[in-house]
């Protein structure tokens, strides 16, 4: 460790840079950066265990900035230890195209582990890593062979602990025992609207430890040597994860504006730049690091040592358990175990075969019966529900504080940590997580529905009790309008199956698509297998693909999905005298677009009248009816019965929209 004052003098580096790239940018975060440079100063420098020239290591240590306003100071500490991050691009701050984005954002910025700035989710992210990070020791080290062996450290703020995803991801680190998780509070007691005593005055860390954390108070976050002190601390705890709280001045350095909000999120100008300068006694200009300052912290001699006595340990580890460590590659690169399409393709075949009537959420545990022997990073869960979610398989053993053995995660009531966490794990590599809930929850977890869409990962999302076939629970649990909010979510795909060879294709899409979050819409309610030939079959990858038709050039085309695809081909026979029918069936209208204009004419139409009938909001449709077409679907929200009784007063059944289908064509 360096003296103190070398250790300041490495930490104004941080600060400078910060309040230099948001006065160029005239936008930004300085306030936090120059209120926890000397604790990143510490950790990077002293604790944290990573390779500058090679991001993607895999037993690095996970480093998640949550309060990230404070983008600032990642860039910094990415560029000063010798990431793949110029000064150009930290000039470039908040700029279109540049790798240093208003907040962190993950694939753009070499060594940015996840994108955060919605405030909490970062922690959830974290405890994601750090779940996955004891899943996979305990499946692949071998005594004397620890090749998966490393830390998670998170930088939070007041505003982080505010937001309500941090008591859900908090309480189940702690009850998960996650030993190898460390957050580093940033207790400035400074929000945007001013001191936060008006508003949070909680005791953190009686808070954290009530949680079954271990909660370090009070440290100087400005002293090295008691942070140094606090993170030996945490990292010698192994059986509980540990919060430290370290008092920090928010803008510290500036004269003017330290310990106040103003200091938060505005560029601090030209005369307290100077100020503050004097103040840190940097005679440096602008973006100018000296190569003093630059030597000290480069990581590069340090990472590749790091990171060469892993290699050296898995070569030994791939000599000893060559198949264990062929394994770990292939689950860290997110390759498909091998015969896991040809497993599910035949059981589609099996079950358009045997034709069951079951709802979809049984089909899905089905399928996940399939997946679940083929697939050992297979980690599911459910918010409290997985006997309705039906998320579980014939293998399902539950994780806990004493068993990292298992494959399924009892979340309780938190769905808005379970997605986070979730991201987290797929972030880490090395799991393929999915999860459960009804659809109308979606609502709790939506910003992190949004992150996994945005970071281009493969999160698996499992929404069952997809309608008004909920029934007697009533409007509360009736999903109207979040269909559409999912498919409105840029690269997100949806997948709404009518029945069990939907429902297997929908899986198979899911496991298969390694750069989009997938939301597979599943109901309470039996529903029949439809008729199909080989042909048909193969086309359920599309997304969107002809069911029947009782003519190859229709006059009126239906569309569907899911509950309401059986009603709307007995609508189509019954009416198929009085008009040409086709019935298309539409499980994924993101897969479905994707084909391109030929194909979807060829499967809709070009000169037909088209109705769609989907028991959630109408106006999703219209893309594909027109103005002129018409959608049998949802204006209202749901009421509580029964859901045959629901299907017939909201116009879902066939006789219902048989008389709407007549109304229409005589119109």
């Amino acid at each position: 460790m360096t003296n103190d004052n070398t250790a300041i003098h490495l930490a104004n580096a941080l600060r400078v840079l910060a309040m230099d790239a948001v006065e160029a940018a005239k936008s930004g975060h300085p306030g936090m950066p120059m209120g926890m440079a000397d604790i990143a100063e510490v950790l990077w420098r002293d604790n944290l265990k990573h390779n500058p020239l090679n991001p993607e290591w895999s037993n690095r240590d996970r480093f998640v900035l949550s309060n990230g306003h404070g983008s600032m100071l990642l860039y910094g500490l990415l560029h000063l230890t010798g990431y793949d991050l110029s000064i150009d691009e930290i000039k470039n701050f908040r700029q279109l195209g540049s790798k240093t984005p208003g907040h962190p954002e993950y694939g753009v910025t070499p060594g940015v582990e996840t994108t955060t700035g919605p405030l909490g989710q970062g922690i959830s992210n974290a405890v994601g890593m750090a779940i996955s990070e004891k899943l996979l020791s305990e499946r692949f080290n071998r005594e004397g062979y620890s090749v998966v062996d490393h830390m998670t450290y998170a930088f939070t703020g007041d505003g982080c602990l505010m937001e309500g995803i941090s008591h859900e991801a908090c309480s189940l680190a702690g009850t998960l025992g996650l030993g190898k998780l460390v957050v580093i509070y940033d207790d400035n007691g400074i929000s945007i609207d001013g001191p936060v005593e008006g508003w949070f005055t909680e005791d953190v860390p009686a808070r954290f430890e009530s949680y079954g954390w271990q909660a370090i108070a009070n440290v100087d976050g400005h002293d090295p040597v008691q942070i140094s002190a606090a993170i030996k601390e945490a990292k010698e705890e192994n059986s509980r994860p540990t919060i430290i709280c370290c008092k920090t001045i928010i803008g510290k350095g500036s004269p003017n504006k330290a310990g106040t909000s103003s200091s938060h999120g505005a560029a601090f100008g030209e005369e307290e730049i100077k100020n503050i300068r004097e103040e840190l006694c940097w005679t440096h200009e602008p973006f100018e690091i000296p190569e003093d300052v630059y030597e000290a912290w480069n990581f590069h001699k340090k990472g590749n040592e790091l990171e060469g006595n892993w290699n050296d340990l898995f070569s030994e580890y791939s000599s000893n358990f060559p198949e264990l460590a062929e394994e770990y590659k292939r689950c860290m690169s997110m390759d498909d175990p091998s015969g896991l399409e040809e497993a599910l393709l035949d059981f589609a075949h099996k079950m358009q075969q045997e034709k069951i009537n079951v709802a979809t959420r049984k089909s899905s545990e089905m399928v996940i019966n399939v997946l679940g022997p083929l697939m050992p990073e297979l980690v599911g869960g459910s918010a409290d529900l997985t006997g309705s979610n039906n998320t579980n398989w014939s293998g399902t053993i539950a994780i806990t504080k004493d068993n990292f053995k298992g494959n399924y995660i009892n979340y309780g009531v938190r769905e808005f940590a379970m997605t986070g966490i979730m991201n987290g794990m797929v972030l880490h590599g090395g799991t393929r997580p999915y999860s459960g809930t009804f659809l109308t929850f979606l609502d709790y977890a939506r910003n992190a529905v949004r992150m996994s869409a945005l970071m281009k990962i493969p999160t698996v999302l499992v929404y069952s009790h997809d309608s008004i076939g909920v029934g007697e629970d009533g409007p509360t649990h009736q999903p109207v309008e979040h269909l559409t909010s999912l498919r409105t979510t840029p690269n997100l795909e949806t997948w709404r199956p009518c029945d069990t060879v939907e429902t297997a294709f929908a899986w198979k899409a899911a496991i298969q698509n390694k750069t989009q979050p997938t939301a597979l819409i599943l109901s309470r309610q039996n529903l029949p297998t439809m008729e199909r030939d080989e042909k048909q079959i193969n086309l359920i990858d599309k997304g969107g693909y002809v069911v029947y038709e009782s003519s190859d050039e229709p006059q009126l085309v239906l569309m569907s999905s899911g509950s309401e695809l059986a009603a709307t081909l007995e609508a189509a026979k019954e009416i198929q005298e009085k008009v040409s029918v086709r019935v298309v069936s539409i499980p994924c209208t993101e897969r479905f677009d994707a084909q391109g204009k030929e194909y979807i004419k060829s499967v809709l139409g070009t000169g037909s009248s088209r109705v769609a009938v989907e028991a959630s909001h109408e106006d999703w449709w219209r893309k594909y009816v027109g103005l002129n077409g018409r959608v049998i679907g949802m204006d209202s929200f749901g009421e509580s019965a029964p859901g045959n009784v629901l299907a017939d007063h909201f116009g879902f059944t066939k006789e219902k929209i048989v008389a709407s289908l007549e109304e229409y064509i005589q119109v």
